[in-house]
């Protein structure tokens, strides 16, 4: 059994502040652990309740063959859950090393700015991940990266992708602008996606669907893009829209 304070430290790790201090994170439920676990990221601890041991005994025992698991109570996990009905697993996992220069690896890159719903975040990272994006860049006002909200939203993904999202976001668009890479930036008053030319390398830049694009962000565009109109709904969701231009883009 893991200590009382063992137990307050993990629970720290909700937080923001805690999670960039220790570069360490949660990741809830059986389906997000499994794919924690698989990815290259360092696990430091598995954490599970006796419920869950009950119900899946034989996962349990091959984790503890290559992690460290620790049994703990109902009410202690409560302390470490960021859910309402929690599964009763949870893995606290090492963030990767800082990185501030970004390396493209691929001709298409998925950019967000200002996007704060944790739940938008991680959908687009989800639909980022459907359409065969490798990478993606975060602007620092974009909810972060290891939000509990945006690790549940996309459903896994987060693993499946290099993200950046301690950098220079608008000078990391500059230079890749300087690279070949064309900046297209979605937005209201864009050319119609579907007469759209796609370039041979570029970034598709999604943005806050309340504020759209910020000057700064226009300032390297190359084009502006949008799904045309045909009913009468004030604005498309960011999530939802990144999948109709994603969908297009990568065809």
């Amino acid at each position: 059994m893991l200590s009382k304070n063992a137990i307050k430290y993990y629970s720290t790790l909700l937080h923001k502040k805690y999670r960039d201090r220790e570069r360490k994170f949660i990741v809830e439920g059986k389906r997000l652990v499994i794919e924690a676990l698989n990815s290259s990221l360092i696990c430091e601890i598995v954490l599970v309740t006796e419920n869950f041991i009950s119900l899946e005994s034989k996962l349990v025992e091959e984790l503890k063959s290559s992690h460290r698991v620790e049994v703990v109570k109902e009410v202690d996990f409560k302390r470490l859950s960021d859910t309402q009905s929690p599964q009763g697993i949870l893995a606290v996992l090492e963030m990767e090393k800082l990185s501030f220069i970004f390396e493209p690896k691929s001709n298409v890159i998925l950019a967000m700015e200002n996007i704060s719903d944790p739940g938008n975040v991680g959908t687009i990272i989800r639909n980022a991940d459907w359409f065969g994006i490798q990478q993606i860049i975060l602007s620092e006002d974009c909810a972060e990266i290891f939000n509990p909200k945006v690790l549940r939203a996309s459903m896994g993904s987060v693993f499946h992708l290099e993200h950046a999202h301690n950098i220079d976001f608008y000078l990391e668009l500059t230079r890749l602008k300087e690279n070949g890479y064309k900046i297209i930036v979605a937005d209201m008053d864009g050319e119609n996606i579907y007469n759209f030319i796609k370039p041979d390398k570029f970034v598709i830049v999604v943005c806050n669907e309340a504020h759209g694009p910020s000057n700064k962000l226009l300032e390297p565009a190359n084009a502006k893009i949008t799904i045309p109109q045909k009913g009468k709904a004030e604005s498309l969701n960011v999530a939802s829209a990144s999948a109709v231009i994603l969908n297009e883009l990568t065809k």
